[in-house]
């Protein structure tokens, strides 16, 4: 998406020694940071994205703690980039193609990339939150879907069904595996379970850029190519109770379910390796 040319950010709150990527300043991606095919890593390499997946993780376990009816989602932001920050770390989403926050926040209907704002959460609100971090020029990405207070036996049902998804997916990783079996494999189980993948988030690579090859449909799809030892990529369901359409917000960002159904999302970076995979967010 391209960054309005009004678009500002100031980055005061990041200490100065913290590396940031390329884009803080600018909101731009350089495509030619970005590789034309997966990247192979080294296990050098693999060590630091590992370091910032367990960041990433421990930020979204901590966040997660202060969850409650009545605390807006711009709280939850603050509380997530001092984290952040306090680890020598950059939060990745703010300013990447002129997102404003740390993270995201997605409630209820909002399928994805819900922007942290002042409305308090209320008790029967799912949420979910993603969570990325720059650390030592490495990214690490996850996120989860929680419940707020007291929820209905429907939104319950959405989030097992939507983890149950993601462990689908991750099982369908490893050497030598068809990429588009990723999303074969989620598609099957959330049809199972009378529900329905959101097309337009894809799982992607990742490593020393946020948002590169392999492309990861969670939904049918004909993507070419096997998994190799040393590819890092996330897979990230999103799943509706109702319809799969969506439609984009004047933000440019929040996206939100055309029949207003409820959504939940989950995700994982992980490495395939010569064996089998590496959940890298566990």
């Amino acid at each position: 998406m391209p960054v309005p040319s009004s678009t500002m950010y100031k980055l005061d709150f990041i200490p100065s020694h913290v590396k940031k990527p390329s884009y803080a300043e600018s909101g731009q991606v350089d495509p030619a940071l970005i590789p034309k095919s997966p990247v192979i890593w080294s296990q050098n390499e693999v060590a630091k994205i590992r370091r910032s997946c367990q960041l990433a993780r421990k930020v979204l376990n901590s966040v997660k703690e202060i969850i409650e009816p009545g605390i807006p989602t711009d709280q939850l932001d603050v509380h997530a980039r001092d984290m952040i920050t306090s680890h020598s770390a950059y939060p990745s989403p703010l300013n990447f193609h002129g997102f404003p926050k740390c993270i995201s926040t997605s409630v209820n209907n909002v399928a994805a990339h819900g922007i942290p704002d002042s409305r308090p959460l209320e008790s029967g609100d799912i949420l979910n939150i993603d969570v990325t971090v720059y650390l030592d020029g490495f990214h690490g990405d996850c996120s989860d879907t929680f419940l707020v207070g007291e929820v209905d036996s429907h939104a319950e049902t959405l989030i097992n069904v939507t983890r149950e998804c993601l462990e689908e997916g991750v099982r369908a990783c490893g050497p030598k595996k068809w990429l588009r079996g990723i999303g074969h494999a989620i598609h099957k189980h959330a049809k199972k379970n009378d529900c329905t993948t959101v097309p337009l988030f894809l799982g992607h690579g990742i490593g020393n850029f946020f948002h590169g090859p392999p492309d990861i449909y969670h939904c049918l799809n004909n993507y070419p190519g096997l998994m190799k030892p040393g590819m890092v990529f996330t897979v990230e369901p999103v799943v509706s109770e109702g319809d799969r359409r969506v439609k984009i917000l004047e933000d440019g960002w929040t996206a939100v379910t055309l029949d207003n159904s409820r959504t939940a999302q989950m995700e994982h970076t992980v490495l395939i390796t010569e064996t089998g995979v590496e959940v890298l967010t566990r």
